[in-house]
């Protein structure tokens, strides 16, 4: 059954199994301000859902989440960038600490928020045509999501080093052997074996589940508070410089032409 209303998501929920899939497809699913909001708002809900196991996040189209939407983000005063990113910090936390073990399902390019978010998910089962990156360097920015953070905790510094020092988009093949991707699968199985394997843990003893997320999730935890404040600060110091004004609206004025998806 779908549950609204929502303008960027739908919620459907099978059993014990809640599926959450962002609706921006022509624009890769990138993050605006409502996306933003209505994100934080399902999962925060889901997670004192007692009548939920899991959660599989995924999107619409080609795109799993292809970053902030930059045409929104560019037209930001510094006040309006100082709420975005407060407010993303408070999504990106109803993911990662949420009670229930959140799936992303990723269909395509998980690029900057996407990454982000994806890094905020307990288990990555992706498709052949998924691409992952941190591509914020090319905007003289770094990720303000916990990309710095996160992406250290789960892949090792060097291999983190790569991605946010190249701002290289690279296939979700690639991350396999580091395991931060759990499955590579063919497109058509993609959204059925994540649902499957939602629907396997759910149905597992619920406090048994919810105990194993909080211990692993503490075996990364470090100074991981500090380290988002770190990182939010020297976001927010790139955002207002004039080289980090300039190359955002000059990205912004290029994604607003027409977009050339790859995929079938």
């Amino acid at each position: 059954m779908t549950q609204g209303p929502h303008e960027t998501l739908t919620l459907e929920r099978s059993g014990r199994v809640a599926l959450v899939t962002l609706r921006r497809a022509d624009q890769l699913n990138a993050m605006n301000r409502r996306m933003q909001g209505e994100i934080t708002a399902v999962f925060e809900a889901l997670s004192g859902d007692d009548g939920v196991g899991a959660i599989v996040i995924t999107g619409a189209g080609r795109g799993f989440m292809a970053g902030a939407d930059i045409k929104e983000y560019a037209a930001q005063s510094a006040a309006q960038f100082d709420a975005f990113q407060a407010a993303g910090a408070r999504m990106y936390a109803a993911i990662e600490n949420n009670r229930k073990p959140v799936i992303a399902a990723v269909n395509g390019f998980a690029l900057g928020g996407g990454m982000e978010l994806l890094l905020c998910c307990d288990l990555v089962i992706a498709n052949g045509f998924a691409k992952l990156g941190l591509p914020e360097v090319k905007l003289g920015l770094v990720p303000g999501g916990g990309g710095t953070q996160r992406s250290v905790a789960k892949l090792g510094r060097n291999r983190a080093n790569l991605l946010l020092m190249t701002g290289a988009i690279v296939p979700a093949t690639e991350f396999l052997a580091c395991g931060l991707v759990n499955e590579v699968v063919a497109a058509d199985e993609l959204l059925p074996r994540a649902l499957e394997l939602a629907a396997a843990i759910a149905a597992e003893p619920a406090a048994a589940i919810e105990g194993l997320k909080r211990l692993t999730a503490h075996a990364l935890s470090g100074e991981l508070a500090a380290g988002l404040a770190l990182e939010r600060d020297l976001l927010g110091s790139l955002y207002r410089s004039a080289d980090g004004q300039r190359r955002v609206r000059e990205f912004a004025e290029k994604s607003a032409r027409p977009v050339q998806q790859a995929g079938p």
